[in-house]
């Protein structure tokens, strides 16, 4: 090319771009200089150019989100080779390859570097995944080079981590040196493809933290993973590839895993409403999650009770007992005996919900299933245990066997597999006869633990009496509130409840340090009791701390009550108290941590609740049903929650529905069903009309809750929200009116697109119209609704809902309706809102 046109279409370009937007390509005569100028994917969602990290002057290179705050870098070309002024050009050179020159400088700073035979007219592109791929210009289809493949600490969607055999291309994510310096450091996330392949988390060459094997369905170390929901999950295990990959199923969110300098693996999530990212999971996060914690021949248990989380496998007892006794698990455990294994009538115990061993040196026969699996290893005596490969796939198939010691084991509460420990006879036999002493056990400690309940409700029912008694309480209530038990208690007896260990306690510089001080950046919302933070316990337990604010005048009676109710159930529905703390003037409640918050985050959120389609939305309501059903029927005694709504409702990382905010609820004694109450307390929009207008309350109060929630969760609407040409004021009416023209399907969500079934919808549409009713005695108990939703039975024709309000057109002084029906005008003694 004539250097003289070459410089003229240089001078030409620098002044075009001044008066013309960014493209998103690269070539010889469209490049990019150190002068705020960037390239744009077409989509506006990543950006190239250049760029100096937090502190440092340094110029790079890199990609970032266009459209997020805080500069956040995803890939850097120059990571290892920092220019120090301004003079940075980024090109395609005279060879096609993309190319960072720097002023005076002959050879480039950073290229792609490929052979370009035939292909020197190139062209670069940002596209919206992301990746940076320089592309043959006549076709723009074969792709010479990609950043995809030579990523840095950032993890995208569409972006895969392993080995390609065919190509030699292997994608490992390694840590900036520090957020000045996105040079490699020291921590790195890679696949180990060697036995039975997992993702390993290096801090130079020694294992920090171990993904576990691939089930089927998800890493077996990382629990908080689901199928089929937010990500579409890819594990590629073949001769010419060893690779995982994690993609968003929704094009609007936005999702990436980090390596960061402190040596965490971290999956986020942008949450534009609060914009912030928010962690869906990391690792490691508890000691059990570091490599090899309890060493060989032990698994971790996380306790947070305090007790040691070490044990040995079944015939093995810790190499080093001294060391043991003072919580140091790192030499392991060794054979109790040297009797022999083989031909001596051993045998296997099963160890349940295991992160299995590390497999980089298990034998993987994938040919056979698990029972052909223990016939092999009982014939090969050098065999110590064994599990399935894919433990989640039907019954299992393949075979995964250890031959030595069994190293980074761990226990779950509800996830993992089945590992199968080779032990003597003697073993065996001890094993044996425990499980049956335990079993034999189990009837004398139910009658033991019914009688002492028995007896201590019996002495807490006469304080009741008694207190009732001298504060002369005139009104109707013959129901009773578990508050009113802690206040009936003496010194004596909280203390006792103290050193019983029923509820733990605990100390509140405990829970400072875990919230960083109860520091804004851990808090997560705020109600009329106060604030609740997250927090990580020293043993990396994500806790919620619900804090009672000292200047709230509600609360106080509210967080009695929670404190002596929430703590005696349990239902994996109902959301599980850990805990709790007083010291002073402060008072908290510590709950489990649920990563997913409340129902009403997603479902009324316009760019969430398609993360959100008809199976995982039914899976809701029954979680919920049964959740009240236990409330209402299964507990020990009976229980009204009095304030069922969506936000009342939190999401574990499977989001598994858990019911929480107990504050308001009241128990029922004996055959008690139903109360009054001159304090009306819940939210508009979710009370019964009996309870609201006149405080009556009982089962079928919470049935009509249920059922608003419900009628909420299949159309992605509030109650209380505004529905265009509709004659009502509130989505229940709407619905019902629609379901009277038999146009029900029509408030549908739109965001379901057509995943559901429409006998399914009809169905639950018409179980919220039948809880909803207007006379209570009309409404399905909890477990009618249960069986209604479980079960392919004929179901009654609803009548109408409470509360149809209808809206006054111009020219009319009132409403068709109000009066009939309406709240509007009744006089209650006290109502809190919330």
């Amino acid at each position: 090319m004539n250097p003289a046109k070459s410089f003229l279409r240089i001078l030409l370009f620098l002044f075009l771009s001044h008066f013309s937007l960014s493209t998103d390509t690269i070539t010889q005569d469209h490049f990019i200089k150190d002068n705020d100028e960037v390239l744009v994917s077409d989509g506006k969602t990543f950006a190239l150019g250049f760029f100096s990290p937090a502190t440092s002057r340094n110029r790079y290179v890199g990609i970032w989100y266009y459209q997020i705050p805080g500069n956040i870098v995803v890939w850097v070309a120059n990571r290892n080779n920092p220019i120090k002024d301004n003079s940075g050009i980024l090109s395609v050179d005279s060879r096609g390859n993309l190319a960072l020159f720097q002023r005076n400088q002959t050879l480039p700073v950073w290229s792609t570097n490929i052979s370009m035979a035939g292909s020197r007219d190139s062209v670069a592109q940002i596209l919206d995944t992301g990746n940076l791929v320089l592309l043959q210009s006549d076709a723009r289809k074969d792709i010479l080079w990609q950043s995809f493949d030579y990523p840095t600490n950032t993890w995208l969607s569409f972006q895969s981590l392993g080995v390609n055999v065919r190509t030699g291309v292997n994608r490992v994510y390694t840590s900036w040196n520090s957020p000045d310096d996105p040079g490699v450091g020291n921590y790195s996330l890679r696949m180990n493809p060697s036995g039975f392949p997992q993702m390993f988390l290096y801090q130079g060459s020694t294992p920090l933290w171990r993904s576990g094997t691939w089930t089927g369905q998800r890493w077996n170390g990382i629990p908080e993973m689901t199928k089929n929901f937010i990500f579409n999950d890819t594990f590629v295990n073949t001769d010419d590839e060893v690779s995982f990959s994690s993609d968003v199923r929704n094009a609007s969110i936005i999702s990436r895993a980090v390596v960061n300098e402190t040596g965490v693996f971290q999956r986020l999530t942008w949450n534009n409403e609060a914009q912030r990212w928010i962690d869906f999971y990391s690792a490691p996060k508890e000691s059990c999650d570091f490599y090899g914690h309890c060493g060989p021949n032990a698994y971790c248990k996380p306790d947070i009770t305090g007790d040691f989380e070490c044990s040995c496998f079944p015939g093995f007892e810790p190499k080093l007992p001294q060391a043991w006794s003072i919580r140091d698990g790192a030499a392991g455990c060794v054979r109790k005996s040297a009797v022999s294994l083989c031909g001596n009538k051993e045998g296997f115990i099963k160890v349940p919900q295991v992160k299995v061993p590390d497999t980089s040196v298990a034998h993987v026969d994938m040919t056979i299933d698990l029972k052909q699996c223990k016939e092999k290893c009982s014939r090969n005596c050098s065999c110590m245990a064994y599990a399935s490969a894919y433990s989640d796939i039907d019954r299992g198939i393949g075979c995964l066997a250890w031959h030595g010691d069994l190293v980074d084991a761990r226990t779950y509460t509800h996830t993992g597999q089945d590992l199968y420990i080779r032990v003597d006879k003697d073993e065996l036999a001890r094993h044996t006869k425990k499980g049956l002493l335990q079993k034999k056990a189990v009837p004398a400690v139910i009658i033991v633990s019914l009688a002492v309940a028995f007896l201590i409700l019996v002495a807490l029912l006469r304080c009741f009496v008694r207190r009732q008694k001298r504060t002369r309480i005139r009104n109707n209530e013959d129901m009773f509130s578990l508050a009113t038990f802690e206040d009936s208690l003496g010194v004596k007896e909280i203390d006792e409840t103290r050193r019983n260990g029923d509820l733990p306690f605990f100390h509140l510089s405990t829970i400072a340090s875990a919230t960083s001080n109860f520091s804004s950046d851990n808090k997560l919302g705020q109600g009329g009791f106060g604030p609740v933070y997250k927090g990580v316990l020293l043993n990396g337990k994500e806790i919620a701390v619900k804090r009672l604010s000292k200047y709230s005048g509600q609360g106080v009676e509210e967080f009695k009550n929670e404190i002596m109710l929430i703590a005696k159930l349990q239902h994996r529905n109902l959301v599980r108290m850990l805990g709790c703390c007083i010291e002073g003037e402060e008072k908290m409640l510590i709950y489990e941590f649920l990563p997913n918050k409340s129902l009403d985050s997603i479902i009324f959120d316009e760019s969430k609740r398609s993360l959100l389609d008809w199976t995982k939305r039914l899976e809701i309501i029954c979680g919920i049903a049964r959740g009240m059903l236990y409330l209402h029927q299964d507990s020990r005694l009976r229980v009204i929650h009095r304030d069922l709504k969506a936000s009342n409702v939190l999401l574990d990382a499977t989001m598994n529905p858990k019911i929480s905010d107990f504050g308001m609820a009241r128990i029922f004694g004996g055959d008690q069903t139903e109360g009054d109450t001159k304090r009306v307390v819940g939210t508009y929009g979710y009370m019964s009309p009996e309870y609201a207008m006149h405080g009556h309350f009982s089962m079928k109060s919470d049935v009509y809750s249920f059922g608003v929630l419900l009628l909420e969760i299949i159309t992605g609407k509030k109650n209380s929200s505004y529905v265009p040409d509709s004659p009502s004021l509130n989505l229940v009416g709407h619905v019902w009116e629609l379901w009277k023209e038999d146009k029900a399907m029509e408030v549908v969500d739109l965001a379901l697109g057509g995943s559901y079934s429409n006998e399914e919808v009809l169905k639950c549409i018409r179980i919220g119209l039948l809880s909803v009713q207007e006379h209570a005695t009309h409404r399905p108990t909890m477990s009618t609704v249960v069986s209604m939703l479980c079960n392919e039975t004929t179901l009654p024709s609803p009548e109408q809902p409470a509360f149809i309000e209808q809206k006054i057109h111009k020219g009319d002084e009132r409403s068709s309706r109000e009066g009939a029906n309406s709240v509007n005008g009744v006089t209650i003694t006290m109502v809190l809102g919330r």
